[in-house]
């Protein structure tokens, strides 16, 4: 089985088991969202389900329109029953490294406002601890103006090396839905108390948000090689 494969069969678990008829669902970004859209208009069209989607990026709200579902914003759907997106790294103790797609902000955002947040995978995702495979850092969302001060900061205070995040098809900067920078923080060992670190980072001035997610995950679904899912459990 490919990591497409692997995806497709944990999005599609979790659609079948979260979302309900009449739901408010939030919208997950990334590459396996795309099977949870598409395992949801399956649904849509074959059960007549009710379902108001709200996006977490640019990229969700055009799968929604894609696949002609029903669009729904914050500001008149506030209360969310469930929210299905990716991860770039899931822990044993369920923290998520997020944003390697540049949403964390949107995504951290909508979570915040669900009942429950599901995480869908391939197992290359799966560790025991952040950063045993996902080797590309923390993702932190700046203020344009005040990159080179938050970069020195968390170096200070952490260690490891903070890059800004490049764009590939532009010069310069990758900038997020929201206007700003992205620095990545490639931290020098997996032994933090990440609650901690998320909190410590948070407070320093011109800092957005992280893409660390600690106490959001309810479950998880991981995409296996021989096509089963694997599941991980809140506590």
């Amino acid at each position: 089985m490919t990591l497409e494969q692997a995806k497709q069969v944990a999005a599609y678990r979790a659609v079948d088991e979260f979302v309900t008829n009449n739901c408010i669902f939030g919208v997950g970004s990334g590459s396996t969202v795309v099977y949870a859209v598409q395992r949801l208009a399956e649904r849509v069209d074959v059960e007549n389900l009710k379902v108001t989607c709200v996006p977490t990026s640019f990229q969700a709200k055009q799968l929604i329109h894609k696949y002609n579902l029903t669009l729904g914003e914050l500001d008149t759907h506030p209360n969310i029953d469930v929210t299905i997106d990716g991860a770039d790294e899931v822990d044993s103790k369920m923290n998520l490294i997020k944003g390697g797609g540049g949403c964390l902000l949107q995504e951290k955002i909508i979570a915040s406002c669900s009942k429950k947040l599901i995480v869908i995978a391939d197992y290359t995702k799966d560790s025991v601890t952040l950063g045993d495979h996902y080797k590309k850092g923390i993702p932190v969302e700046v203020i344009p103006m005040a990159y080179v001060p938050i970069k020195n900061k968390i170096t200070t205070l952490f260690g490891g090396d903070v890059k800004l995040r490049n764009a590939i098809a532009k010069a310069g900067p990758v900038v997020t839905d929201n206007g700003n920078f992205i620095l990545d923080w490639l931290f020098p060992n997996n032994s933090f108390d990440w609650e901690e670190v998320n909190t410590i980072i948070k407070l320093i001035p011109g800092v957005v948000e992280t893409g660390l997610f600690i106490n959001m995950c309810h479950k998880a679904y991981f995409g296996q090689p021989e096509g089963t899912v694997s599941e991980r459990c809140a506590l």
